[in-house]
């Protein structure tokens, strides 16, 4: 029981009407009403039985994972799932062999099962003709079978069936396996070891041991020879292997999924970065912008002769806003902007210098066809920078993965929108093609320099532009064998009452 007992300042009486709180601690005193805890004394878990030492709770873990493993839910229906066939020996198969590998386990478990059958009956009694031998060799198969539906139930089975089929067909020269007996434990603790995990194996090996040990001492007095020795060490270097087969295994899952994982971060990575990009190659366009509103609002009041205050203000706080904008853009951009980040000298390019980045690309070897239809009018400079962009990357992954196919540029001005589509040929013979200068580091309307990550790095900096602009993008491979890349951008028309 615990009394909580305030103790106040004896510098600071405290007086009638007022609390003691104002600078008072609490003391803390405790009452035990059961028994005196003394200081030496071990102190207990809760259930007065004293400390636990290390022995003691290994143990008990131990125990714990035999009762889970081998005892809780023993007869549970788990039926042995088909093989996959998207491993690197199978999915070379014909159709029809593959869809027969998903059942290659079961067949080998049925013919080990008709092994442990043909085995128990030969060793027992007159071969063919004797009913207890028959009986001998259904018992030491059906262990076996039940693997495929009940493993842990299969390895109990398979305990209980040494001694019945001992018992019915023992001769005298084996004790306590049976020749078939043998071959159906051995195989039960190899197939429930590769369908569960290495500490069932352990356990069932432990268990193993302790009925081979018990049988030897209290009913192996008759038997000439027993062949638990022999069991103990047959079954030890199967089961290590299959405990190394699991380790490595699971070793492959881990690394599979670290992959998995690396690669989606990657990928964000990789669009994250083409966002930046992108961010910095608008911030000039939009400062652009801001700059004439910011100049065109300062300049209106001097274009109209007396005018009005109200007219007057309105103006200059368009030109604040503008100004306030722009400074906002420029720490946006200093946060966006990496530290080997280098100002470009000129402009952002249009489509009206599509033309120079063709001709640089024919000078690194590939043949190009540009080809415009409808009526070519001025876009906004973000969809034109974005389709240079876009035309850009596509061309520069066709001299990657297509070196010396050809290709086709087609921009297409609809209503309501711009249409992109680049498509390569099919790459020849590398023995066909001439080695050439990669036009990577050339100057402004050169190529953009390869991903280092390889192929996909330029595909997601088309898809986020796309994105950004809400437009549609399609990229795939061409009926010819080559590679098309088709876009729609779209563009917010103006009607002339809104002009």
């Amino acid at each position: 029981m615990t009394r909580v007992v305030p103790e106040t300042d004896g510098r600071e009486p405290v007086s009638a009407g007022t609390t003691a709180t104002t600078r008072s601690a609490y003391r803390v005193s405790v009452t035990e009403t059961t028994h005196q805890q003394h200081p030496g004394a071990p102190r207990g878990d809760g259930d007065g039985t004293g400390a636990r030492s290390p022995e003691y709770r290994l143990a008990q873990n131990s125990l714990r994972g035999l009762r889970q493993d081998l005892f809780h839910d023993a007869f549970a229906y788990r039926p042995l799932p088909p093989r996959r066939t998207d491993g690197p020996f199978v999915r070379r198969l014909p159709a029809r062999l593959r869809s027969a590998a998903q059942h290659l386990p079961h067949a080998v478990v049925g013919a080990v099962a008709l092994l442990a059958m043909t085995a128990g009956a030969l060793s027992s009694g007159l071969p063919g003709g004797d009913v207890p031998a028959l009986l001998v060799g259904i018992l030491c198969a059906l262990p076996v079978l039940a693997t495929l539906v009940r493993p842990v139930g299969a390895f109990w089975l398979s305990l209980a069936v040494t001694p019945v089929a001992a018992v019915l067909g023992g001769s005298g020269s084996d004790w306590p396996w049976m020749p078939g007996a043998f071959i159906c434990h051995l195989a039960v603790v190899v197939i429930v070891a590769l369908r569960t995990r290495p500490r069932t194996a352990a356990w069932m090996w432990v268990l193993t041991a302790g009925y081979a040990f018990f049988s030897d001492v209290f009913f192996g007095g008759s038997y000439y020879y027993t062949n638990g020795a022999p069991m103990m060490v047959t079954s030890a270097f199967a089961l290590l292997v299959v405990c190394l087969w699991h380790v490595r295994h699971t070793a492959q899952q881990e690394v599979t999924a670290q992959q998995t994982v690396t690669a989606h971060e990657r990928s964000r990575r990789t669009a994250l970065e083409e966002r930046t990009t992108i961010a910095r190659e608008l911030h000039d366009v939009v400062a652009h912008h801001m700059s004439v509103v910011a100049i065109q609002a300062e300049a209106a009041p001097y274009r109209v002769e007396n005018p009005p205050p109200e007219l007057e203000r309105a103006f200059a706080t368009i030109r604040e806003n503008a100004v306030a904008a722009l400074t906002e853009l420029r720490r946006i951009l200093g946060v966006v902007r990496a530290e080997d980040y280098e100002a470009p000298d000129a402009p952002q390019p249009t489509l009206a210098a599509l033309e120079a980045l063709l001709v640089n690309v024919r000078g690194a070897g590939l043949e190009v066809e540009k080809v415009v239809t409808g009526a070519v009018r001025e876009l906004p400079q973000g969809v034109e920078l974005s389709a240079y962009r876009i035309v850009q990357e596509a061309l520069s992954n066709s001299l990657r993965h297509a070196p010396g196919a050809s290709a086709r540029v087609e921009i297409g001005y609809v209503l309501g929108g711009l249409g992109v589509r680049v498509v390569n040929g099919p790459a020849p013979a590398p023995n066909l093609v001439k080695p050439v200068r990669h036009p990577a580091t050339a100057a402004e309307g050169g190529l953009r320099p390869p991903s280092p990550t390889g192929a996909g790095h330029g595909l997601t900096g088309m898809r986020e532009r796309v994105t950004m602009l809400n437009g549609e993008m399609t990229a795939g491979p061409a009926e010819d064998g080559g590679y098309e890349v088709a876009v729609f951008l779209p563009v917010a028309t103006v009607n002339e009452g809104d002009a």
